[in-house]
């Protein structure tokens, strides 16, 4: 992640380089991905096996809730950028700036990689898998990831819509400044940071399954009315009260989605196989969405079509839900036979 963010701040323009800066910033924003999707199962994992008894929904919920922090520092930044500086000049070179300020975090990742101790849980496994062993099990084990893949695609989905895509949005399609647009991105950013760990704590008491159940049914029923809502009369409150209530969907699946994808994979394979779900999801779906809300935008001349979108992605996250469900009840009967507790499966 360090090398992909670096390369973006200081790799030269198209008059520089010609095609080859484009192709570099790509490379750049795949390093960056593809490393990140992976630091994603890791930290999550490492949360949840952290936890206290009964409260893994509220520490791995940290994970999705420490990027919100990013969020509203990047927004943040925008928005003071483009209060101090023309348009003009954001484009040509002060989009660098946000990049430059995330370098500045890098000496401490690698403290913190340095310091942070393992947990019991892993420093007691006896047998380490290999890479053989770890992609046997993977394969094996493929209809886990593929719920896995479709749990997040809900996550990715929402999570680029409301964040990275609300400033094409508003400026390309509602018309509204980019300063308004960055304004709504930073409340997102901590109307999620808020939703997040308390969902997270709530999935504890309650159970993963009922909340991921409740708001994607949710997303299905409200997703494209409130943004045919936003579209008819575009407005600064509008999108706000939209986007917000997409954050409050987001952030209250998805505190009970991530802990839950680190309960459904194999023990063996529990990192690899949340990162490779979580990963596919981002690249194929999620990441996309910027591009798929454009394009859906015009074919169809139908600004609200972002919300036929997540309600598409919301249709993935319940069907994952109900189907996770009906295995965890067959492992279940299956165990209780064995003498193993069921509440362990079912959570």
């Amino acid at each position: 992640m360090s090398v992909g963010t670096l390369l973006i701040t200081v790799l030269p323009g198209y008059a520089t380089l010609g095609l080859l800066a484009p192709l570099l910033i790509l490379i750049s924003r795949l390093i960056q991905g593809f490393s990140a999707g992976v630091e994603l199962g890791g930290v999550s994992v490492y949360l949840s096996e952290l936890a206290t008894p009964g409260r893994k929904g509220f520490y791995v919920s940290w994970q999705s809730a420490s990027q919100q922090v990013a969020v509203m520092f990047a927004a943040l930044t925008g928005v003071i950028l483009h209060s101090i500086m023309p348009v003009e000049s954001v484009e040509r070179w002060g989009w660098r700036i946000p990049f430059l300020l995330g370098c500045l975090i890098i000496p401490l990742l690698f403290a913190l990689r340095r310091s942070l101790p393992e947990t019991e849980e892993f420093a007691a496994r006896v047998h380490k898998p290999t890479g053989s062993e770890i992609l046997r099990i993977l394969f094996q084990n493929s209809g886990i990831v593929l719920i896995g893949l479709m749990m997040v695609a809900m996550t990715t989905v929402s999570f680029y819509l409301i964040t990275a895509y609300t400033p094409t949005f508003g400026g390309h399609v509602l018309h509204l400044s980019p300063l308004a647009s960055m304004i709504v991105t930073l409340c997102v950013g901590l109307s999620n940071f808020i939703w997040l760990p308390v969902m997270g704590a709530l999935s504890d008491r309650v159970g993963r399954r009922p909340i991921l159940v409740t708001f994607t049914i949710l997303a299905l029923l409200t997703a494209y009315p409130a943004m045919w809502w936003l579209t008819s009369a575009p407005s600064f409150s509008r999108l706000l009260i939209v986007e917000l209530w997409l954050s409050f969907i987001y952030g209250s699946y998805n505190g009970g989605m991530v802990v839950l994808l680190t309960e459904i994979m194999p023990v063996e394979v529990r990192t690899a196989g949340f990162s490779l779900a979580y990963s596919l999801a981002t690249a194929l779906l999620g990441g996309f969405t910027p591009a798929i809300c454009t394009y859906l935008i015009h074919v169809t001349n139908n600004p609200a079509m972002p919300g036929v979108w997540m309600s598409f992605a919301a249709s993935l996250g319940l069907i994952a839900a109900l189907v996770s469900a009906q295995r965890a009840a067959s492992s279940k009967g299956a165990v209780v036979t064995s003498g193993a507790s069921p509440k362990a499966i079912s959570r």
